[in-house]
Order: structure tokens, then sequence, then C-alpha cells
């Protein structure tokens, strides 16, 4: 009788959870997401015009203004975080009458099928639990002791090859892709999994090798998983020259539900950027408008190199290349030093930018 009576407390507390989670309110709401934001910005610049009109401000201060506002967008956009919304708009009654059926239809069940009376184990103990366990770790045993009586056994390695890259012996794993290819011949699929591993157990580092190994995959016009990943690391590295090519061989080699397309899609939106995410048509009419305040004062007051990089960071968002370059080219004009533009050179470099007529 004390187990139902747990059972029953417990499910319902557990429904009551979700009955209040479920209902029509924010929960755990922290970043604010740019799509919300944009009406508060709408008003802000607003007020800024109707300032304008007023004689409150003057042109050039709120020229300054709009650039703040511009710059606190794209801060918001480069927030990695994104919170949920409110939950679905069911009426209460009926979410309550879907909670009570799942809690009788539960208990019903246990009631039918279920032990109450069935001693607790510790789920190390438990026989299913350990089972998986044991069994992936036994088999893998068994084949290594297998290849060290016969370590010419293709089939052993190409088992157990993928089996150690799931567990994360990635060293192991490279091990035995070379072993099915040294037994069995090169193939780009071995390539670019011996690729993977590589890249997995490097870390950070990276690996020439893996590179070499996905660039020699590639050469097949037919596979697309080597091009994907030799797209990505090189996304990563910022060599989009040579990525951007490699994304759209891979995208017109995927079929319309290919589960990587749409990532896909993205990186090559990225490369084709020079590394910045391109805003959607909503964040674009919001940031060009801001934008625009921001480039007037410069072209014709000029500012700070940090100021002119923020510029050419936000037409490269916009994807805007033209912009991004007439906005460069001011900007080496009224800094003709190389040192003195660090950082914006750099970032010209990644977006493809040129330095009268040259890679700067």
């Amino acid at each position: 009788m004390l187990f139902w009576f747990i059972a029953i407390a417990v499910t319902a507390i557990a429904c009551a959870a979700l009955f209040y989670a479920a209902g029509p309110r924010m929960v755990n709401a922290g970043t604010p997401e740019l799509d919300d934001a944009n009406s508060h910005f709408r008003l802000i610049l607003a007020g800024i015009d109707a300032d304008v009109a007023a004689g409150k401000l003057g042109e050039g201060e709120a020229v300054a203004a709009r650039g703040e506002l511009a710059r606190e967008i794209l801060r918001l956009k480069a927030e990695a975080g994104r919170v949920s919304g409110a939950g679905p708009g069911f009426g209460r009654m009926p979410l309550l009458a879907g909670l009570g059926a799942v809690a009788v239809v539960a208990l019903g069940l246990y009631a039918l099928l279920g032990s109450p009376d069935q001693p607790s184990q510790p789920l190390a103990g438990r026989s299913d639990v350990a089972a998986q366990s044991l069994d992936l770790e036994s088999a893998i045993a068994r084949i290594e002791s297998q290849l060290i009586e016969n370590p010419d056994d293709l089939r052993g390695w190409t088992v157990i090859a993928p089996a150690y890259l799931e567990m994360g012996r990635y060293a192991d794993a490279a091990r035995a892709y070379r072993q099915v290819m040294a037994l069995g011949g090169v193939t780009p699929d071995l390539q670019t999994s011996l690729a993977e591993a590589l890249l997995l157990g490097a870390g950070d580092e990276g690996s020439t090798e893996a590179l070499d190994l996905l660039r020699a995959a590639a050469a097949d016009p037919a596979h697309a998983m080597s091009r994907l990943y030799l797209a990505s690391v090189l996304t990563g590295m910022g060599e989009y020259e040579e990525a951007i090519p490699l994304w759209e061989a891979a995208i017109s080699l995927a079929g319309e539900d290919a589960p990587w397309l749409d990532g896909a899609q993205q990186g090559l939106a990225v490369a084709r950027n020079g590394g910045v995410a391109p805003a959607n048509d909503q964040e674009a009419e919001m940031i060009g408008q801001m934008v625009s305040g921001l480039a007037g004062r410069l072209s014709a007051d000029g500012g700070t190199i940090e100021e002119w990089t923020q510029l050419v960071r936000a037409y490269l968002v916009l994807g805007d290349t033209d912009s991004a370059q007439a906005a460069y080219d001011d900007a080496v004009a009224a800094y003709p030093r190389a040192f003195d533009r660090g950082d914006l050179d750099t970032l010209a470099l990644g977006a493809g930018l040129t330095l009268n007529g040259a890679q700067p």
C-alpha cells in the first residue's frame, strides 16, 4: 500500500509540474533573442527620428545614436544563446484532461504488468545494463585476441575500427583503419574515416595528414563525405576560397533527404561571407538602417580604426561585399600604415577583400 501511495504522489507532482511548464508563460528566459528585440529597436529608432524632427537632437547626434544602436544589434546577433518561448497554446482544461489520462494509463499499465513487490537492485547490478557494456567490451576483447593470432584478418580490422572510433579510442581506430587499407586497399571511404579518427585524436591542434587524406578522397568526383569534412575543416581554418567549391560540390551530390544538406548550405553561406554568418531578411533590414548612419558619418568626418572595422564587419554580415570593399578602401586611405590596421586587415583577408588590387 505504501508503494501505491508514493507512486500516486510522485505521478501527481510530475503532472502538476508539466501542467505548469506547458502553461502560457515564459520559462527559463535568459538571453534576449534578436527577433524579440526588433520591435524594441524600432521604437528607439522612431524615437531618434522624432527627436530630430522636434529639434531635440542635431543631425550629428542622431547619426551617432543610430550607429550605437547598430552596434547593439550586431552584438545581440553574435550571442550564441537562444531561449525557448512560451508553451503551446492549448486550453488549460484539455491540457489538464490529457495529463490526467496519461497518469491513469501509466498507473493502470503498471498495476497490470508491473511487479511492485520486486526488491530493488543497484544499477551496476542489473543484468540488462551490465550486459550492454560487457557485451561490447567482451566482443572487442575477442576480436583483439583473434587479431593478435591472425593480424591479417581483414574482416576483424574492418569490424573493430568503427567500434574503436565510437568508444573514443581514436589512436586505436586510426591504427585499425591503416590495417584495413593495407590489407584491403585504399578507398575514399577509408581515407575519410582515417582522417576523422586523426582529427578527433588531434583535437584543436589539427592534423596535416588528415587534410591530405581528405584531399585525396575528394579527388573522387562522386564522394560527398570527404568534401564535407574537408570543407568544414578549411572553413574553420579561414581557408574560405578553397572551402567554397568543396561545399558547392558536396551540395550538388546530396539528395533532397540528405541529413547533412542544411548544415552544408549554412557552411557554404559562412564561407562565402568570410566566416561571418549572413543576416536574415529582418536582421538585414534593421542593421542596414543603423549602418547607413555610421557609414555617412565616417565618410564625412572620418573615425577610429575600430569604427571602420565595425563598418566593414557589418557590411559582411549583410552579405554586401561591394560595400565592404568600398568601406575597406576608405579605411585604408584614412589609415595608410598597415601597423594601424591589424584587426581590419585580418577581417578583410578572411572575407576575400583586396588591398589595391592585391590580397592585404
